[in-house]
């Protein structure tokens, strides 16, 4: 394959799976509780899908590569709502660590069931098998992008 094919089918890759995320954003913000925005199950999902014991907000923040305040802002939704604690750091004063509470697991996992229903239906039509297949090829995709962030 020529250098400007595998340009050609690298960018339209690419552009798929961004279509893909925003489908994926849409149904998600359609099942997702009033009560919890992208962003916020975002966090939730990280603590519980890496488990995490405590980050601090700047780390979160690297992580979803958004502003301080934009993370700080989303994280004091999730304290009002008993989802996460914010504490000071032990070992530096000045920085906090965010924690995931139990409500906030519970939350994750009453937001993955009122989801599952939609995934259901997308299984019905993609078989598991051709999910399993992509992964790697994603995972790998999203590791290289990710190294290449900072």
């Amino acid at each position: 394959m020529k250098a400007d094919q595998k340009l050609r089918m690298a960018f339209q890759t690419m552009s798929e799976i961004a279509i893909i995320g925003q489908l994926a954003d849409n149904a998600l913000r359609q099942a997702l509780p009033e009560t919890l925005s992208i962003a916020s199950f975002g966090v939730l999902n990280h603590f519980a899908r890496l488990g995490v014991e405590g980050e601090s907000p700047t780390k979160l923040a690297r992580a979803f590569q958004v502003t301080k305040g934009a993370m700080t802002y989303t994280l004091q939704q999730l304290e009002a709502l008993g989802f996460v604690t914010i504490t000071d750091d032990p070992a530096d004063a000045r920085a906090k660590v965010v924690r995931i509470t139990k409500a906030g697991v519970r939350a994750r996992e009453a937001a993955i069931a009122r989801v599952n229903p939609g995934m259901s239906r997308m299984l019905q039509v993609i078989p598991a098998e051709e999910f399993a297949a992509a992964l790697p090829f994603l995972t790998r995709l999203r590791e290289v992008m990710d190294a290449g962030r900072d």
